[in-house]
């Protein structure tokens, strides 16, 4: 298994997202991302969700909508001890240089310093955290960029 630290700069290459400040979480079991405009609609018969990421004071908010099914629903207890139902999407993140599947739920994380959390789901039975490091996988796309 390779070693996480407390927090990442993670990619959402499907949501066209880079280098986003991402906290590593074992008390949650779902990741999530900070998004904003939630809506469900119906497209040919089928529920999909219209929501768009960030919010126009983080530097890599680009006011994109984004209409994606539905993976599920869940209901998750937020950070203030309140149980939300949220909507689960499906997408890839590159971590270490490897494209994975994560669940990520759609939430206001605004109040929040990161605007995602990763949670057990993606770490389990691939990564180690070490809470006195940050950033490994980004420092290791760095040095690789630099050749």
């Amino acid at each position: 298994m390779r070693t996480i630290g407390r927090k990442d700069r993670v990619d959402f290459p499907r949501l066209r997202l880079y280098d986003i400040d991402a906290k590593i979480d074992t008390g949650a079991y779902t990741s999530a991302i900070h998004c904003h405009s939630i809506k469900v609609i119906d497209k040919g018969g089928e529920q999909r969700v219209r929501f768009s990421l960030l919010d126009p004071s983080h530097p890599s908010y680009n006011n994109k909508k984004f209409t994606l099914p539905i993976y599920r629903k869940r209901r998750i207890k937020n950070s203030f001890g309140q149980v939300e139902e949220r909507y689960i999407i499906k997408t890839k993140i590159l971590l270490f240089g490897e494209l994975s599947d994560i669940e990520l739920s759609l939430t206001d994380r605004s109040k929040m310093e990161y605007p995602v959390l990763l949670g057990r789901k993606v770490l389990h039975n691939r990564f180690l955290v070490n809470v006195t490091q940050t950033n490994l996988s980004y420092k290791q796309k760095i040095k690789e960029a630099k050749g």
